[in-house]
């Protein structure tokens, strides 16, 4: 039976939603075609079209009935989650051919690295890149020629926004196709260790880049439970990928043959068959309360708290902060993979993996189950896990237990009630916490502010030694309008000092945290940001600041009369907007949307026509 409140969230969200709703699949409905795309196109387009193919697919694009399909790549070579991607095309288009389709690279999109921009000026656009990447994607699927699409990206903002474009093209049948983690390396604990020791001075950077070398150090995702592996969680459970493909390994086999089988199945779903199913039909309300409930059961990265808005607005679908915390509220906490555990995403692959917590949620009654996905309508084939059997693709049932219970529970043994993201709401704005890696006792911090205005402030401060004591660790003017909302995860290691001291400390700020970020609290993506005149822009050193987890409140203890009174604080950023590209990136600044709306470009809270 499903879950009341989870049948309540999902009813409000579908009638919040209905008139733009309604209005978004009039589009689909309007775009799909019962023939070939591109034989509607001039006799000059088509020829376009198809002027750079070989023969064999020139002539079943000309003359042939057979399917046409889109990839759009993320593949570069410089980062290791997408430099597995380099072959796919080759393979995707073999296989179209083997079943009487014809695959193009329609194009590609960008696809940065936090983990290389981290502390860097770059970092101020990655989450803008996203929107790049949407639009990208549109670019990608212009022409207007194709009968399916496939999407090769894997990471933290090229997931996001390659479903955002996909969603805007929802007559198109599209499949993601993952490439998987890489092989585990120096151990999260380990890698973590060292990181702390080095802002303590106590390891040198010979020591530090050694050890992280050694955890990232093959083709493939980062092994941490963070934003990329947390994609792959999500848009397994939303249907969007075949099952069981999110993390098994590049570079073997079952991964082969999981590619191929994506490329034949979304061909089979195309209009010119009698199963046609456009993804703009096939991903609904449900869909993304099902990714909700598995971001919070996973205690996945709370970038998708931001992410997850625009990629269901792109359906015409409207999320809020409060839709997110009020299933958090039920979800069961099922899994410990680092940041919030000492286990990685292959740990978790082992103990059972997106199977075995797909089967536990569902049968828990906090997943629909009525789905439509790329298999079809429901999720029994999602509860299977693949394997090769003398060379060919199979699945089994998940196994009836986990593995490891320190990684990955049962629904009736949950390590912990919820899922640990919450919403705070009070006089300083509100925002979100992620408290499954934060011990309890530090859920409620009320100590002194100390304010900066940049996260190289903060890292100064720290090696002068004027961080000392209990506090809360303010850093504004780092909302999307002021530069992008760049992580501020180099904060985490000074943090992580001065509470391994015996300080109560926590961090409040408009920006962002990595989703590999975990054991100190913090009130991130605080609205209205600084630079709008948010509360955050009034406050002062020394201030009382209480972070509530517990009652979900975020406040500044100050008398109403004295707060009144005070005039916002200003910040020069010019010198923030120039350099690295960023200048490039002027229009997205002023165009910008609120961290509770999406903190997106795009304008998808028009009114429906």
């Amino acid at each position: 039976m499903i879950h009341t409140v989870l049948n309540e969230v999902t009813a409000r969200i579908i009638e919040r939603s209905r008139p733009r709703r309604e209005a978004y699949l009039r589009r689909v409905s309007d775009a799909a075609s019962n023939g070939p795309v591109r034989q509607a196109l001039g006799c000059a387009n088509q020829a376009h079209g198809f002027a750079g193919c070989g023969t064999p697919d020139k002539e079943r694009l000309r003359d042939g009935p057979g399917p046409s399909l889109a990839i759009v790549t993320a593949y570069n070579d410089m980062l290791s989650a997408h430099r597995p991607y380099e072959n796919y095309p080759e393979l995707i288009r073999e296989t179209a051919r083997a079943v009487g389709g014809v695959a193009m690279v329609a194009g590609g999109v960008p696809a940065m690295c936090d983990g290389v921009t981290q502390g860097g000026a770059g970092m101020e656009l990655s989450l803008f890149s996203r929107d790049v990447i949407a639009l990208a994607t549109g670019v990608a699927l212009s022409h207007n020629t194709f009968d399916a699409a496939c999407f090769l990206g894997i990471c933290d903002k090229i997931v996001p926004g390659l479903v955002i474009g996909m969603l805007t093209f929802g007559h198109l049948p599209s499949v993601l196709i993952p490439a998987g983690p890489m092989p585990s390396g120096l151990s999260n604990p380990e890698k973590a260790r060292i990181r702390q020791l080095y802002a303590e001075g106590k390891a040198s950077r010979a020591d530090l880049l050694k050890a992280e070398g050694e955890a990232y150090h093959a083709p493939g995702t980062c092994t941490f439970y963070g934003t990329a592996n947390t994609n792959q969680m999500l848009v397994e459970v939303m249907g969007l990928h075949v099952p069981g493909a999110a993390f098994v390994q590049p570079d073997t086999p079952l991964r082969e043959a999981l590619t191929r089988f994506a490329t034949r199945r979304v061909l089979s779903l195309t209009a010119l068959g009698d199963e046609y199913l456009p993804v703009g039909r096939m991903i609904d309300e449900r869909s993304f309360v099902n990714a909700i409930v598995a971001l919070h059961a996973t205690g996945g990265s709370t970038n998708h708290s931001i992410h997850l808005l625009p990629m269901a607005a792109a359906a015409g679908i409207i999320l809020t902060w409060q839709d997110l915390a009020d299933l958090a509220a039920i979800t069961p906490l099922l899994c410990r993979i680092y940041p919030n555990g000492q286990a990685d995403v292959n740990h978790f692959q082992a103990a059972g993996g997106t199977p075995f917590l797909i089967r536990e949620l569902r049968d828990a009654g906090l997943l629909h189950a009525d789905v439509e996905t790329v298999m079809g309508r429901g999720l029994d084939a999602y509860v299977k896990e693949p394997f090769l059997e003398d060379g060919a693709l199979a699945w089994r049932d998940a196994p009836t237990a986990s593995g490891e219970e320190t990684v990955l529970r049962p629904a009736s043994r949950p390590f912990q009630p919820t899922g640990g993201l919450a919403l705070l709401k009070g006089n300083l704005g509100h925002g979100v916490v992620k408290t499954s890696a934060v011990a309890p006792v530090r859920h409620v911090i009320e100590a002194p502010c100390r304010v900066f205005a940049s996260q190289e402030a903060v890292q100064t401060a720290f090696k002068a030694g004027e961080l000392h004591g209990d506090m809360v660790l303010v850093v504004r003017f780092q909302g999307p309008k002021a530069n992008g909302m760049p992580e501020l995860h180099k904060l985490m290691p000074p943090l992580g000092v001065l509470q391994d001291m015996g300080f109560r400390v926590a961090l409040v700020t408009d920006g962002r945290l990595s989703g590999a970020s975990g054991k100190v609290l913090s009130a991130i993506h605080v609205t209205p940001e600084a630079l709008e005149g948010g509360p955050l822009a009034k406050l002062r050193d020394g201030d009382i600041v209480r972070v509530d987890a517990v009652k979900g409140s975020l406040d500044v203890l100050v008398p109403q009369a004295e707060w009144d009174a005070r005039t916002d604080a200003v910040a020069d950023l010019t010198s923030g907007h120039y350099g690295t590209g960023r200048e490039l990136f002027s229009p997205f600044r002023h165009l910008v949307g609120r961290a509770d709306h999406g903190a997106s470009i795009f304008a998808f809270h028009e009114e429906p026509a």
